[in-house]
């Protein structure tokens, strides 16, 4: 098997998906804009072969490396980097080599939340009420109909980049006299906790391993803000939320592919669709996925690529949670105070890449724990202001 994996290095925790595929026999052939020097021993050791490219964002330069990897290889099988940014990349040079996976017209209900919107309409599952707007006029009809706030996001966009909450009318004209260019998305201010539903499938969009986590915190909130934010996964999913995750995965045909479903917890039982990504959560929650579960969550997705279609047996033994710290924050209690009183539980500490640390804060801290109560205790004091 042929697979290209694009931007290999980058981020540097996802680099054992592409070791696990190598070690299965899978060639590995990497695209990405540093030279074969820049690579750490451990992506060069992961990779088959590599291509180097001026820019990644030059598809001409994307598609003469494909074509140098066809030539020397064969057909390709499989093309993916994992990463909301590239996806329609990804989906253009699948199309264009015809490799099996996503494509671009797949891109309209993957990438546009108002495409998303309908799929969950479709699927039956409650979504925030709002539509795409272009004048002023449309996006006062949306806010007679649901009132402020509102929030106003990019259609098609990359996590909370852009993003607006609107209040009231003056906020309104600046947002349209000043918004970017691109199609917005204008919908009602949904009020409630954020959970997700987070698995990945296999070939036949069967899920074959899924957990849940809870949000301190909207990451819209969080980079408007420059606030930090924790969330931890469950060791039990609500019914309710697995029920919708899974019609959610059924009604959007993910196959083979991670998943990431994002839901506002709006009562005991309701929950609200936010929207739906086909990648791995965003940051270190991979990792995250193995400390909750004591798996490899690596080698899994590999050994789905490689044809596995049973799914995994494993156990929740764990709530693994991530709090973020922000440089511009005094906080209470020092990075050694925090290790002398929970460093027997603290897996990791991350000092996070600048492109993700509006979102992710400047220092991250992965811990674990049998009970919730340990949670919020854990992250109280490491956030305490």
């Amino acid at each position: 098997m042929n697979l290209i994996y694009l931007c290999p290095q980058f981020p540097p925790n996802y680099v054992p998906f592409c070791n696990c595929l190598k070690e299965l026999g899978v060639n590995v052939l990497g695209i990405g804009d540093g030279t074969p020097e820049s690579l750490t021993p451990e992506v060069q050791n992961s990779l088959t072969a590599y291509y180097m490219v001026d820019d990644l964002h030059n598809y001409e330069s994307l598609l003469k490396a494909c074509g140098h990897f066809t030539h020397q290889y064969g057909k390709i099988d499989r093309l993916e980097s994992h990463n909301e940014y590239w996806l329609a990349t990804d989906a253009k040079l699948r199309q264009d080599f015809n490799i099996k996976g996503l494509k671009p017209a797949d891109m309209l209900f993957i990438r546009r939340k108002s495409g998303m919107k309908e799929v969950f309409r479709k699927a039956g599952i409650k979504v925030a009420p709002g539509k795409v707007i272009h004048t002023l006029s449309e996006a006062k009809e949306v806010i007679k109909e649901v009132g402020y706030p509102v929030v106003a996001k990019p259609d098609d966009g990359v996590g909370a980049l852009d993003t607006f909450k609107i209040h009231d009318e003056e906020e309104l004209l600046s947002f349209v006299e000043n918004k970017p260019k691109h199609d917005y998305i204008m919908e009602g201010f949904v009020k409630g906790t954020i959970f997700s539903f987070d698995g990945l499938t296999n070939r036949d969009g069967k899920i074959i391993f899924c957990t849940a986590h809870t949000y301190s915190q909207g990451i819209m909130e969080v980079v408007n803000n420059a606030d930090h934010l924790y969330y931890y996964s469950l060791k039990s999913i609500p019914r309710e939320l697995e029920e919708l995750g899974r019609k959610a995965v059924s009604a959007f045909e993910i196959q083979e592919r991670f998943f990431h479903i994002e839901f506002f917890k709006t009562g005991s039982t309701d929950y609200v669709a936010l929207e739906v990504n086909m990648r791995p959560p965003g940051g270190y929650t991979t990792d995250m996925f193995n400390y909750a579960n004591d798996i490899d969550v690596y080698a899994l997705w590999a050994e789905v690529i490689n044809g596995r279609t049973t799914p995994l047996e494993y156990e929740r033994k764990y709530h693994c949670c991530y709090v973020s710290r922000k440089n511009r924050f005094n906080y209470v209690y020092s990075h050694q105070a925090i290790m002398e009183r929970y460093g027997s539980s603290i897996l990791e500490v991350q000092s996070v890449p600048g492109v993700f640390s509006a979102a992710l804060g400047d220092i991250g801290y992965i811990f674990r724990t049998e009970h919730e109560q340990d949670i919020i205790e854990i992250t109280s004091f490491i956030q305490k202001l």
